[in-house]
């Protein structure tokens, strides 16, 4: 498994003095964990998010404060300014090793379904991610899903057929559906759809909300489930 490593440091700065550091490409953050002291951090944007690429927020990473030992943590949650793709804030999750924990796995589709190729029909994916409970140095960047089983349109895939990593244990209902293959649309539904749809638009009121200048915009929020203990 590769190993992720992070550089932070710790952060006097608080509330609006963050901004300086933000045009800087410094990002605060926040440490916490199970019987922890929660810490303020500042880590270097460009740094996280080529992480988080990698990484996700089911992969541990070596976060490395100032001049102290690594620690072990997740990437739990980013928030990220609402027009730009900037990074407001990011939390990190510290672990313990031997607890076990339940966070969620982002699902990877994998390989060619003959049911789309050979037949024309349409890929649904029911499910994302699923929810684990593993030690975590069993956790995983993403649980593969190879989509060629799904031959038919009566085929599917369930949270049963997933090939788990040793060490993990899902928590999703077995039965429930991952993904399965819809028919092609027929000529008829095709045209239904193209056709034009009149409307009156002169009977229909726009209510225009006045917007105050004053008004703040709260960031987008990209968040993991938050990983929760289980005594080993």
């Amino acid at each position: 498994m590769p190993v992720f490593n992070l550089m932070a440091v710790r952060r006097t700065a608080l509330g609006k003095q963050n901004a300086a550091g933000r045009h800087q490409y410094r990002v605060p953050a926040v440490l916490y964990g199970h019987g922890i002291t929660n810490q303020n951090l500042e880590v270097n944007e460009r740094e996280l998010l080529k992480i988080y690429r990698l990484a996700g927020a089911s992969s541990l990473v070596d976060l490395k404060i100032d001049q102290a030992a690594p620690i072990k943590v997740l990437i739990h949650a980013l928030q990220r300014h609402p027009v730009t793709p900037r990074v407001m804030h990011v939390d990190f999750y510290q672990v313990k090793m031997s607890e076990k924990l339940q966070t969620d796995i982002e699902l990877n589709f994998i390989g060619e379904s003959p049911a789309i190729k050979e037949l024309g029909g349409i890929l649904v994916r029911a499910l994302d991610k699923v929810k684990v409970e593993s030690l975590p140095g069993d956790l995983v960047p993403t649980i593969e899903v190879d989509i060629s089983a799904l031959q038919t349109f009566e085929d599917r895939i369930r949270v049963a057929d997933l090939k788990r990593p040793a060490g993990l244990t899902i928590l999703d209902n077995a039965e429930e559906i991952v993904a399965t293959v819809t028919p092609p649309r027929s000529e008829a539904e095709l045209e239904a759809l193209s056709g034009k749809v009149e409307e009156d638009v002169a009977a229909v009121g726009v209510v225009e909300k006045p917007v105050k200048e004053d008004e703040a915009e709260e960031p987008a929020t990209e968040t993991a489930a938050p990983p929760t203990k289980e005594q080993s």
